[in-house]
């Protein structure tokens, strides 16, 4: 009895700094908790009446239409929702809405090119070849958006990528002084959605914070006027 006396007091500081842990991970993640509810609902109310719908974006007079890439099939074609924003943005095209499409994707290795699947979907549809330039290093919706301005010098773009996804592009856009508006282009329904939105939540704190940074992207580059053809690009 005497040794379980003795050692009883041992146990508090351990039991004490212990409760501690919980406590400060309990308040980190109410905190972590707060800041993403917060840039979220910042991002998503400060961006929603600047989605519209096509017939309204055809009378916007955009420099562009900037279209977010996605993934690319294994035999090289644009994947379902992929092809959704393509083909959202040929329609917007060819509705008058800008003269140019700026295809943004990933382009990061030779095997694995977005923006070539997405000009490619794009000129079967019928858009002149030389009024599509590619970005290829569209790395993020972040960095897509900082390129259409520091890279391609638009002042006015119109987004087309799902709806889900828009909010933080225009807010990236609206953060880094472009004037921008957006299409949803919410063709399909996908299996994965529940995923996708999940996936945006900290998604859009991240972009919150790089379009108050106003961060600088991967790649830079030259400036490429859009006042010429677009196969420079290619």
């Amino acid at each position: 009895m005497a040794k379980e006396a003795a050692k009883s007091p041992n146990r508090r500081p351990v039991a004490s700094a212990a409760l501690a842990l919980v406590a400060g991970c309990l308040v980190f993640a109410v905190l972590a908790a707060l800041l993403v509810g917060v840039t979220n609902a910042v991002v998503v109310g400060g961006t929603r009446d600047s989605i519209v719908s096509a017939q309204e974006a055809a009378g916007y007079d955009a420099d562009a239409i900037v279209v977010l890439g996605a993934s690319v099939l294994p035999d090289g074609t644009p994947s379902q929702i992929l092809a959704d924003r393509v083909e959202n943005a040929v329609e917007l095209y060819k509705a008058g809405a800008a003269p140019k499409i700026i295809m943004s994707g990933d382009n990061s290795t030779v095997e694995y090119n977005e923006v070539l699947a997405m000009k490619d979907y794009a000129v079967s549809l019928g858009v002149p070849a030389d009024d599509i330039f590619c970005d290829h290093a569209g790395f993020s919706t972040y960095e897509s958006m900082h390129r259409a301005k520091s890279v391609f010098g638009a002042d006015r773009i119109i987004v087309s990528t799902q709806r889900y996804h828009l909010y933080r592009a225009l807010y990236a856009a609206h953060g880094l002084g472009l004037e921008a508006i957006g299409v949803a282009a919410d063709r399909h329904t996908f299996a994965q959605q529940l995923w996708f939105d999940l996936r945006e939540i900290p998604a859009r704190t991240k972009d919150f914070f790089l379009a108050w940074l106003h961060t600088e992207p991967t790649f830079v580059g030259d400036p490429i006027s859009l006042n010429q053809s677009g196969s420079v690009t290619d």
